[in-house]
């Protein structure tokens, strides 16, 4: 007869805690009651993180309860009394694979091991680990910066038993208020392989019609808290990069080819151009100081160089919109852009419709999620985007269905049994969540 292990979550040891997830996830345990361990290659590194950890909650009493400590010190000792050990260090498989393997060797039997990646395989993590490693690793994938998005994926290691998966989705859940999402261990998961994939597509796109107008035209008007190139900037080129060419190399779905990382990005990211990460080389913008006076510049993608931000560009259907989502009449602001003509209108539908197609079709048998509802939690609370199914509920069953057709997307099943009435509606069923709230002036 076995005993089923309860789960208890005390002291958590951070490993790479310097980092910005690290710090993240450090705020997080501790905020919920843990005693955690900061742990980086030397003592100022985890003071800087601490530093961070305090600014994120806002507190100075926080610190209380961390502790920190350097691989110097022997992971048998820094590991010592571990429930959780969560690994934050560089998105490399054969850096996690190699620090795991030492944590394996190392940690107590019954602790559970968790890595932060955004997307590389779990499995492939833990391959040759031993058989109480793999029973006790997951994925807990959070979104940036944590303390601000709650969604959380969860993927567990296929030798979890079912037991302590339900126990940390429900501890997660409850006391560290995370939006969790159980997925496949597939690559970038839910969330950063349809957020990414729109991303991509838009920068595949900046190099035929500009930077500009392409952050124009898919702009926060359609139900996104930035502009993706801006976006983009924000996380950093090497990290989309990172994530699009894994997705790119290790699938082949109905989007491979908006995968593919545009030319002009890889040339400039090897001339370091990561985004705000390197001010004085910039992304898709740089700022640039002139007479003292900080000016933003805007990449061609042509050409690899920078000219002047314009004004506001000024798209009419677009301004039509925005003005009506300023008077909270989202709905009637969707429609308007499902109405609108022009060459222009056509390029946002059909980014924003893939956007709701590629979503929407990763649920089910062989998908990364069970459920639409999923697809759903993971962009609103990990992106802050629009969910597909609320999109498809203010354009309308039928009206997604024609449009859907129009511009060659695949109909998911979704909304199909939503018109064959297999499916109630409305399809967006998340609970406490307006979808007003995605949509921007």
């Amino acid at each position: 007869m076995t005993t089923e292990t309860t789960l208890r979550l005390q002291r958590v040891v951070i490993l790479g805690a310097n980092g910005a997830m690290g710090a993240g996830a450090a705020a997080m345990f501790a905020g919920g009651g843990c005693n955690v361990t900061l742990v980086a290659r030397d003592i100022g590194k985890c003071e800087a993180a601490l530093a961070a950890i305090q600014g994120i909650a806002k507190s100075e009493r926080i610190a209380d309860d961390i502790a920190s400590m350097t691989y110097d010190d022997g992971l048998p000792i820094v590991l010592e009394g571990a429930d959780l050990i969560f690994e934050a260090v560089a998105e490399d498989l054969q850096i996690k694979r190699e620090i795991l393997a030492q944590v394996d060797a190392a940690r107590p039997p019954d602790a559970l091991v968790a890595t932060v990646s955004s997307g590389l395989s779990i499995r492939e993590m833990a391959e040759g680990l031993s058989d109480g490693f793999r029973s006790h690793f997951a994925g807990i994938h959070l979104y940036n910066p944590p303390h601000m998005m709650t969604g959380t994926e969860l993927i567990p290691h296929p030798d979890m038993p079912p037991s302590l998966r339900e126990q940390l989705a429900h501890i997660l859940t409850e006391r560290f208020g995370r939006q969790i999402v159980l997925c496949e261990d597939m690559p970038a998961f839910a969330g950063n392989r349809i957020g990414f994939k729109v991303l991509n597509e838009v920068a595949q796109l900046a190099e035929q019609h500009g930077v500009q107008l392409m952050d124009t035209l898919i702009g926060p008007y359609t139900g996104r808290a930035m502009a993706p190139l801006a976006t983009v900037d924000l996380v950093g080129w090497d990290v989309h990069q990172a994530i699009v060419d894994n997705v790119y190399a290790n699938l082949k779905d109905e989007a491979h080819a908006s995968f593919k990382l545009p030319a002009y990005m890889e040339r400039l990211i090897e001339h370091g151009h990561l985004g705000d990460k390197t001010p004085m080389l910039g992304g898709f913008y740089r700022r640039v100081n002139e007479d003292g006076r900080m000016k933003v510049h805007v990449l061609d993608p042509t050409t690899g160089s920078y000219k002047p931000q314009e004004s506001a560009i000024s798209v009419p259907y677009v301004d039509e919109v925005r003005d009506l989502n300023r008077r909270g009449r989202y709905r009637d602001g969707v429609q308007a852009f499902m109405a609108a003509e022009g060459p222009l209108a056509d390029i946002a539908r059909r980014v924003i419709l893939g956007y709701v197609s590629y979503a929407l079709n990763r649920v089910g048998p062989g998908e990364v999620v069970a459920s639409a509802a999923d697809v759903d939690r993971i962009m609103a609370f990990g992106f802050n985007w629009a969910p597909p199914s609320a999109l498809v509920d203010l354009i309308g069953i039928d009206r997604t269905l024609e449009l859907l057709d129009r511009y060659n997307l695949p109909q998911p099943e979704l909304v199909k049994a939503a018109k064959r009435g297999e499916v109630q509606a409305p399809l967006f069923k998340l609970s406490n969540v307006s979808a007003g709230r995605y949509f921007s002036g």
